[in-house]
């Protein structure tokens, strides 16, 4: 490539050590990294082929590894779901609300991790940061059978907590760097619906350890089986995920630009290290981040009725041992078509589909939590049926992860408004396991009607934001035309979706 050749330009702005990406444009706090290759734009003149192409890339590349690592996050988080079955709570000497507070713990450490992991991903390489996270989880995993109290084994999942906090922010950035905002849902659910693979996944791996008859513990292979996974699919991280467009070794000089570009398009830029205090403020001053806050939290309170103690509401119902495994099974595959017909529907349609889909989602949701209210307690398939349509729970809060991705301009308050958005995914996760009073056991009415609660509060929340952010574009459409090329242009330039009057909200 000749020296003078406006991508060997852009290429040698690049630095060599790919540790040092978040460096590529530190003459200026509010040039974008990968400012570099999107000024060379217009000597790139792609065809629709080499986009798709660059597209095929980036989806072999990003998308199978989100897949493998948010599949074993839910595992390893939800792994005393299914090692309750089998002796967890006499194996580490747990009484009374222990069990509960074990769940309740796992999101201290979730808590407490939000801001250290934000400034993390957006000073580092986000590359590096999840991988390095998923080899200390696996890790922590992997002890976890060696704990024999509830202060041990509180203390265990109080670290996994922690270590797992980095996962979902860090996929949220990854999606608003690598894919435009109508490719978002779609590649969003691919990985998400990870959850219901897992919930059937761990159910067949619980229904295999029930019929271990010798050696350890049966619990305790639970947690050797998903901790050893954890490590590899970290190493395997360390190999192949990458950071932004600019430093991604999978991709020419060409290809950078193009991938550039096409993020670009978002009027949201790609990904720039520098903290800036006034996207701090103006993100908590953003009716959006607190609409958010609650509506997380409206959400997960349920959330430990189909994760934590899904095996302990089954046999509520009146289900044997084995039962509360095979039986978490369709709940899973609920959850798992819910979200690929969710995020299909959303990337057919772009325009003005995803809060209805999260609308139709808590609904159902509301319909499965009634259920559980009224129906009588001898109805064990009615109920059950019930609890398979609160599944529907992860089709609604991963679109509002989009909101997010999509609706929230400039690095700064991006990541702030994910660590918000996720502090209140953490409140609720708190509260719902002491829903669970072991009093009401086996019924747990207080528990159902706080589902009941929680889906209605957020159902009230999608609603006002939809309003919200409708106004927004309808106020900005008529001030006047939009000019794309300025739009684009601020958002590089780091500007939020507030100052940037150009960017309009996906709905």
């Amino acid at each position: 490539m000749a020296p003078h050749d406006p991508l060997d330009v852009a290429e040698r702005a690049r630095p060599n050590d790919p540790r040092d990406s978040d460096q590529i444009t530190a003459t200026s706090r509010d040039l974008d990294e990968n400012y570099e290759f999107f000024k060379v734009r217009h000597e790139v003149e792609a065809t629709p082929e080499e986009i798709k192409k660059v597209v095929r890339k980036i989806d072999y590349h990003i998308v199978p590894i989100l897949f493998l690592i948010y599949f074993l996050q839910y595992l390893d988080k939800n792994g005393i779901n299914y090692a309750n079955a089998y002796g967890l709570q006499e194996g580490t000497n747990l009484h009374g609300q222990d069990y509960s507070w074990l769940s309740s713990i796992f999101y201290f450490g979730y808590l407490a991790s939000q801001f250290p992991s934000g400034y993390l991903m957006q000073r580092l390489p986000v590359g590096r940061v999840v991988s390095t996270t998923v080899l200390i989880w696996g890790t922590i995993v992997l002890t976890t059978p060696a704990c024999k109290s509830f202060a041990g084994i509180a203390t265990n999942r109080f670290f996994l907590g922690f270590a797992e906090a980095t996962v979902n922010p860090a996929f949220v950035l990854i999606m608003s760097i690598w894919y435009k905002n109508d490719e978002q849902p779609l590649r969003l659910e691919a990985y998400y619906c990870t959850n219901g693979l897992a919930t059937m996944f761990g159910g067949l791996i619980g229904y295999a350890v029930g019929h271990i008859t010798t050696g350890l513990p049966r619990w305790t292979y639970v947690f050797f089986i998903f901790g050893g996974l954890s490590l590899l699919s970290g190493i395997i991280s360390f190999i192949v995920l990458p950071d932004v467009p600019a430093t991604a070794r999978f991709l020419t000089s060409r290809e950078r630009t193009i991938a550039t570009e096409r993020v670009a398009s978002n009027r949201a830029g790609v990904k720039n290290h520098h903290f800036k205090k006034h996207q701090a403020i103006q993100c908590a001053k953003d009716p959006k981040t607190w609409i958010l806050f609650v509506m997380a939290v409206g959400a997960q309170i349920p959330n430990s009725a189909i994760t934590s103690f899904t095996s302990i509401i089954i046999g509520s119902f009146g289900f044997d041992t084995l039962g509360t495994q095979y039986l978490q099974i369709p709940g899973g595959a609920v959850q798992f078509l819910s979200l690929l017909l969710g995020g299909w529907l959303c990337t057919k349609w772009p325009r003005g589909s995803r809060c209805p889909t999260m609308i139709v989602a808590n609904t159902i949701c509301i319909i499965g939590a009634g259920l559980l209210v009224g129906l009588p307690n001898e109805n064990k398939w009615g109920r059950l049926v019930a609890l398979w349509l609160c599944f529907f729970q992860g089709l609604g809060f991963s679109m509002s992860l989009t909101m997010v991705s999509s609706n929230v301009a400039g690095s700064t308050k991006k990541q702030l408004t994910a660590v918000v958005l996720f502090i209140g995914y953490c409140v609720g996760n708190i509260i719902g396991p002491q829903t669970f009073r072991d009093s009401e056991k086996p019924y747990y009415h207080s528990a159902y009607i706080a589902m009941l609660v929680g889906y209605t509060v957020k159902l009230v929340c999608v609603i006002i934001l939809y309003i919200y952010m409708w106004r927004v574009n309808v106020a900005r459409d008529a001030a006047g035309p939009v000019d794309e090329k300025t739009a684009v242009e601020a958002g590089m330039h780091d500007q939020t979706e507030i100052d940037n009057k150009g960017f309009r909200y996906s709905l």
